[in-house]
């Protein structure tokens, strides 16, 4: 077969000049092979690539290693690192968004069992600094053709569960990719902003008017045409120890002074209801900020239960599946949308419109109903469009 029928970067082929060194006609070393002299001119030409057979019989009659007559050329891009730097040589997955091709570093416990596309490598004086403007650039040394860049969607948002969506997209449709980064809500919408995702995952509510989302999608991306689906909603409440020592009942108790809260950070809709709910009290902002943990931040809903099922905190905001996850104990407060953002330009992608597929199936809809508190009886379903 040849190799663009398969999409492949061309191999460099060296068979033709180990053989002229070696003083090997054609019809010799195709003899010698087992193979026609017009099959091994295809090989020498770049048009074929041979089997592992003639690959290793080549091999031997050249006195040579495989690897010495067929390689991959060395292939580097230039990118923008999108977040905080990798090491010199780190691991990272690429995406094209609009006519950006963007790096998004694989690290932490979460990035063992990815796949990554190349690694990356930095001007001078520019490794280990976190990304602050748009002309940051770094090179990849790719490990695969970089088409997959293009066939991959970047969806931010805090829900771990968004990352089981990205692992059902990859079965339903195996020639996209899904890229979930974790970021709060409201980071969500500026990412989308700034034209490093095609997607936001969001769970923003709006005290003041009683709307979910749409308030904040219309001030972070203002003119656009931008489309809101449902994804599921779920029970959002105060996460607290197993057996709820303390008798923990509702917000109220967290004004005692024995009970010490985390909360999430600025722009998650986590602290946006905590909040919201901290209001319904009365509790002007100078008195929350001496609640006992309030500007204790947690920086996504797991970190925030771990702290709690440490004993680092009695309480903290967030859903019943973070609750359900550690162990601990959930008192239901408020039910809360989730919703998928996709700018227009952005929707025919193919693994948003896979994810939106996926989001209406019944394996995809049992599963996110058994990691607790979550409802997608109306999951993919399109509810909102601005302008």
């Amino acid at each position: 077969m040849s190799l663009s029928a398969l999409g492949f970067v061309p191999l460099t082929c060296q068979v033709r000049a180990r053989r002229d060194a070696l003083h090997l006609r054609p019809t010799e070393l195709a003899l010698q092979c087992g193979i026609t002299r017009q099959a091994l001119h295809s090989i020498e030409t770049g048009a074929y690539v041979p089997n592992t057979v003639v690959s290793l019989k080549l091999a031997q009659a050249l006195s040579c290693r495989v690897e010495d007559l067929f390689n991959l050329p060395e292939s580097r891009l230039s990118v923008q690192v999108i977040g905080p730097l990798p090491p010199e040589g780190g691991r990272v997955q690429l995406a094209w968004v609009g006519e950006r091709l963007l790096a998004f570093p694989v690290s932490g416990e979460a990035g063992w069992g990815q796949p990554a596309d190349g690694t990356v490598s930095f001007p001078p004086g520019n490794a280990g600094h976190a990304v602050q403007t748009p002309g940051d650039r770094a090179e990849v040394q790719l490990f695969s053709d970089q088409g997959q860049a293009r066939r991959t969607a970047v969806l931010v948002g805090c829900d771990p569960s968004l990352g089981v969506a990205s692992s059902h997209v990859a079965r339903h449709q195996p020639d996209t990719r899904l890229l979930w980064q974790s970021a709060s809500s409201l980071q969500a919408l500026k990412a989308v902003a700034r034209g490093e995702a095609h997607a936001a995952g969001i769970h923003l509510w709006d005290a003041r008017s009683g709307v979910s989302n749409l308030p904040f999608v219309e001030r972070e991306l203002p003119g656009r045409r931008v489309h809101l689906y449902t994804l599921w909603s779920w029970e959002q409440g105060l996460m607290v120890a197993r057996g709820n020592p303390h008798g923990i009942q509702g917000v109220s108790d967290l004004l005692r002074p024995e009970v010490r809260m985390v909360n999430r950070e600025r722009g998650s809709g986590s602290r946006a209801l905590m909040d919201a709910w901290l209001n319904g009290l009365n509790l002007p902002l100078p008195e929350r900020r001496r609640l006992p943990g309030y500007k204790h931040e947690a920086h996504s809903h797991l970190e925030a239960a771990g702290q709690v099922a440490a004993g680092k905190a009695e309480a903290a905001p967030g859903p019943r599946s973070a609750a359900q996850a550690l162990g601990l104990h959930f008192i239901p407060l408020q039910t809360e949308r989730f919703d998928l953002v996709v700018p227009d330009v952005h929707l025919t992608h193919p693994a948003l419109q896979a994810l939106i597929a996926v989001a209406q199936a019944h394996t995809f809809r049992a599963e996110i109903s058994s990691l607790g508190g979550y409802d997608p009886a109306h999951a993919g379903e399109h509810w909102q469009s601005t302008r």
